[in-house]
């Protein structure tokens, strides 16, 4: 985490040292183009992160660093300075994270609420939600079975985070799937395709995943199964 700021500071400078000359900046090698992106992108990660920044002293302590000369403070204060940084950096994180985790729990629970009343819709104990688009007649997966499937996810405000490759079903083990998968999969016979609404607890909880999963989502599924096992042997008495 150190090491991360102390770069994010050191970028920040150098993206910023053709400030100065903005209109004459023009982006002329893979090297401008590389350093431009730099600059952008760890502005952005500073303004997201809430640091307060002077231009002008971090211009200055940029310079005093890469000079050799005697800096402004000692050593101790530029250490502790770094790591208080670091410190309300991580707890501003946390604050935020677990606000929004608070809030998409209570946006999930309020959709899985009305949800359930809904035509056709079928709420289990758990918390899992479902509702059957197409029936199907074949084998039903186990928890150690592969299977092929379709599928498409996305949040409640329809953000699409995943999806199979069109025309092309993705083929995953049963026991690496989200909670909320298995114990749908385990009653979908192959051929059938199923809306499936997942609570937090039964998909990624308070950690999240990815950029686009946050903490506490619920989550929204299309999921078709189209074979169970489509690649195992056959042996006599067992199965490959």
């Amino acid at each position: 985490m150190r090491l991360k700021i102390t770069l994010i500071c050191a970028m920040l400078v150098i993206s910023t040292a053709s400030v100065q000359a903005e209109e004459a900046a023009q982006l002329s090698s893979k090297s401008d183009v590389l350093n431009y992106s730099i600059g952008v992108e760890t502005a952005r990660n500073l303004k997201k992160q809430g640091v307060d920044i002077n231009l002008e002293m971090i211009m200055k302590g940029m310079k005093d660093g890469l000079s050799g000369e005697k800096i402004l403070i000692p050593e101790k204060v530029l250490k502790k300075t770094m790591t208080d940084l670091q410190t309300d950096v991580r707890r501003k994180q946390q604050v935020s994270r677990k606000e929004r985790g608070e809030d998409n729990k209570k946006r999930g629970e309020a959709f899985l609420a009305a949800n359930k009343a809904k035509e056709g819709v079928v709420a289990l104990p758990s918390g899992l939600q479902y509702r059957i688009l197409r029936a199907g007649s074949g084998a039903k997966p186990l928890d150690q079975d592969m299977i092929e499937v379709n599928y498409r996810g996305t949040l409640l405000d329809g953000t699409e985070f995943d999806a199979s490759q069109e025309g092309k079903p993705a083929l995953l083990a049963m026991k690496s799937t989200i909670p909320g998968w298995r114990e749908a999969l385990r009653n979908m016979p192959v051929g059938s395709k199923w809306q499936l609404f997942i609570p937090p607890h039964l998909a990624y909880g308070a950690r999240g995943a990815g950029k686009e999963i946050g903490p506490n989502e619920t989550l929204l599924f299309d999921v078709e199964l189209t074979a169970v096992n489509p690649h195992r042997k056959e042996v006599t008495g067992n199965s490959k």
